[in-house]
């Protein structure tokens, strides 16, 4: 999927249509202190096995793309409803 570097579309801030700037984000690192993250760790502690099944089925060949748009006025961002592709690049 091909993206242009700056679309104009709707920032619910300024309340009217203006140019918003394309980024690519990233994931960031989890927290170790995450209730999830601490009960993985208390249940894998010890003579068990992992806690949860194998994912059957096989892998799929897209990922989900995430966009963050910018306002270029009031520069706050806002993350659209991410799209399936196999590939991605702004130009």
């Amino acid at each position: 999927m091909k993206m242009p570097r700056k679309i104009k579309t709707y920032c619910k801030y300024c309340k009217k249509h203006t140019e918003h700037e394309v980024h690519r984000t990233k994931k960031k690192k989890a927290s170790e202190m995450a209730q999830g993250q601490r009960r993985f760790r208390r249940v894998m502690r010890g003579y068990r096995g992992f806690p949860r099944p194998k994912p059957e089925g096989r892998e799929k060949t897209s990922r989900r793309i995430n966009v963050k748009l910018t306002c270029g006025i009031c520069k706050k961002s806002i993350q659209p409803p991410s799209q399936r592709s196999k590939s991605f690049s702004i130009e």
